[in-house]
């Protein structure tokens, strides 16, 4: 073959190289497009599953609303309290840049039933996606979209805003419900209360936990000191789909023992209560006065524990997108919990 044939050659291999990569880019940038545009598709269809499903709730806005053909009046003795725990450590009494303040990892609306000195607790998932408010970096508001619940928090400035912002997010997700109260804390109550009870002993719900701990042995009983209670509480598996779920047998289980805890540790100290709140104001943000939250702390010792008939979860479907875990509500069961924790049916 002459020098101008192999020349020739070469650059036709070169041509068809080049365009077996270009044609390679075209089909990889097309799949990008498709799966971006299924993205936006499966986003659409969430909004529109999240609006349609509010809008079936009744009027919980209202003292008084119907449904089903019965007459309900909200049970003004029955307060809203929206408890959080939020990651991150240190004081709470710092504002902090939005975006920056942390998100609300655990989330727990308390119906305290004042007259009755009785509290029952409706777990709400953090990946529950409703409509919430969406701020800049300076903490202009830009509007609201359907996003996962636990984000609400981190676009206020770390404190009362931050609490306001979801505050009203869990308000409208129920229908408009007239939530009474906030209490956010961060991490570090966790080792403290636990710490001040005597330890709380807790049989591990969750199998696998023995990799973030090897006390932690599935269907073992243990003893939780310093920060094994917040590894207890906050562990989950990144790496499996809705583990944020199945985290909330995790706390469910500690929560009903450190109230069983704390009862043993009140007989022989009738000043309990105070000196755990005393011991976590600094790691506390709450619009609630003192005399309020410290009767919210004894109501839960003085009606005999919290036990499994206390705890209530939204109920729901998890799905799993190419970015992230989601949950959805299912808005029928929601209106049934609702009215039963804060509603009476009149005659």
């Amino acid at each position: 073959m002459s020098r101008q044939g192999g020349r020739k050659t070469l650059i036709r291999r070169i041509e068809i190289g080049a365009a077996a990569v270009l044609g390679a880019a075209v089909v990889l940038y097309g799949v990008h497009l498709y799966r971006e545009n299924k993205a936006v598709e499966a986003q659409l269809a969430a909004r529109e599953a999240v609006s349609e499903g509010q809008e079936r709730l009744p009027a919980f806005g209202s003292d008084t609303l119907e449904f089903n053909g019965k007459t309900y009046k909200r049970n003004s003795y029955v307060k809203a309290i929206l408890c959080m725990g939020v990651d991150r450590t240190g004081s709470m009494q710092e504002a902090t840049t939005s975006g920056f303040g942390g998100q609300s990892d655990g989330l727990f609306l308390v119906a305290q039933d004042t007259a009755r000195n009785a509290l029952k607790i409706l777990m709400i998932p953090r990946d529950t996606m409703t409509e919430i408010t969406l701020t800049d970096l300076s903490g202009n508001v830009l509007g609201k979209d359907v996003q996962h619940l636990t984000l609400a928090y981190a676009y206020g400035d770390g404190k009362e805003k931050s609490c306001e912002y979801m505050q009203e997010a869990v308000s409208d997700l129920m229908g408009g419900l007239k939530i009474d109260y906030y209490m956010a804390v961060d991490t570090d109550v966790i080792s403290i209360l636990n710490d001040a009870v005597g330890g709380v002993t807790v049989t591990v719900p969750t199998e696998g936990m023995e990799k973030k701990n090897p006390k932690f042995i599935y269907g073992s009983t243990i003893t939780l000191h310093g920060k094994e209670a917040e590894q207890f509480v906050r562990y989950r598996d990144i790496e499996k789909s809705h583990s944020a779920l199945y985290r909330m047998d995790q706390q469910t289980e500690y929560m009903e023992q450190f109230f069983a805890a704390a009862q043993q540790q009140a007989k022989t100290n009738s000043n309990l209560v105070a000196d755990m709140f005393s011991s976590i104001e600094e790691y506390m943000i709450t619009d609630m006065g003192r005399d309020l939250y410290l009767k919210m702390g004894m109501d839960a010792l003085e009606s005999g524990g919290l036990s499994g008939d206390s705890f209530y979860t939204v109920p729901g479907q998890g799905v799993t997108t190419a970015r992230y875990d989601e949950f959805y509500p299912d808005f029928d069961g929601l209106t049934n919990i609702i009215l039963e924790l804060f509603y009476r049916e009149t005659s």
